[in-house]
This record gives C-alpha cells, sequence and structure tokens, in this order.
C-alpha cells in the first residue's frame, strides 16, 4: 500500500492571535513540487480572516472525489477502446450534520461531461463505466457522503 503525504504550513507572523482575527491563508505542498494556497472557506470564517483564492478544506475534499473519480473512468474509457477528448466536472457537496449534530460532508453531486472522438458510446455505456469507476475510487470508499454521478455526454 502507498504512503501519500502532504506539508500543511501556517505562520502567524506579526498577527495578534488570542483575539481570534488571525489568518486563516496556510499553504498546502506536495512531493511533485506543487504548492497550493489554502485557506478556511469564507462561508466558515469571514474575510479577511479566510482569504476567497485559497482552496478549503471542503473544496480539496470535493476536488479530490472528483478526481480520483475521473482517473479510473479514464483508464476504464481507454481499456474499453474508447478516445475520451475532454472530461470537465462540476463537481459540488453539501454539508450536513450528523446525529451528534456535528457537521460533515454529507453529499457529493459529480457532474462529468465528457466527449470523446471516433466511437462514441450511448449514456448506457457511460453509466457502466463511471459504475466501474465508482466502485475502484479510493477516495470514495474513504468517507461517508453520499456520492452522485450524474454523467452526460457530448
Amino acid at each position: 500500500m502507498g504512503v501519500y503525504e502532504a506539508k500543511v504550513v501556517w505562520t502567524r507572523g506579526d498577527q495578534p492571535f488570542l483575539d481570534k482575527g488571525y489568518s486563516r491563508a496556510h499553504s498546502w505542498s506536495f512531493d511533485g513540487g506543487a504548492v497550493v494556497p489554502g485557506s478556511s472557506a469564507p462561508s466558515s470564517v469571514p474575510v479577511p480572516m479566510s482569504d476567497p483564492a485559497g482552496v478549503d478544506p471542503e473544496e480539496a475534499m470535493i476536488a479530490s472525489l472528483s478526481s480520483c473519480h475521473m482517473l479510473w473512468f479514464l483508464a476504464f474509457a481507454a481499456n474499453a477502446g474508447l478516445v475520451v477528448d475532454t472530461y470537465v466536472d462540476e463537481a459540488s457537496g453539501k454539508m450536513g450534520k450528523d446525529e451528534n449534530g456535528k457537521r460533515y460532508l454529507a453529499e457529493v453531486t459529480l457532474r462529468p461531461f465528457t466527449s470523446f472522438a471516433g466511437r462514441e458510446p450511448d449514456q448506457a455505456e457511460i453509466d457502466a463505466l463511471h459504475h466501474q469507476a465508482h466502485d475502484h475510487c479510493e477516495m470514495a470508499h474513504s468517507v461517508r457522503a453520499t456520492i452522485t454521478v450524474e454523467a452526460t455526454i457530448g
């Protein structure tokens, strides 16, 4: 089994801290050298303490689920002899509250749109490929959110 790492860095700088007015902006660094600005969601902590340009944990989780699904879909489409030209997913998520009143990511909707070169599959084949992708996506196995796939082709 693989081991995956991320480095998350936040520094206070010269900001006060105990008044809770400190910036939530931070960075995520990954093994290939990518650095992503992170922040709390402005809907959770208002600007200027949140940075709307940063990726918040909720967005990152939705992107992770979408990316994992896409990578498996592309693999299965190639195995089926399909040439995918584009894959665009406008994914979204909704928070909910559990039985103890704690917030969690309750629902994720993936909305993948794909276009193909050559043979274009019908909706049944697309649905089967997305079902296969969902069954293999490790990120989907790692969350308790309900994940719905609303696939379209064009």
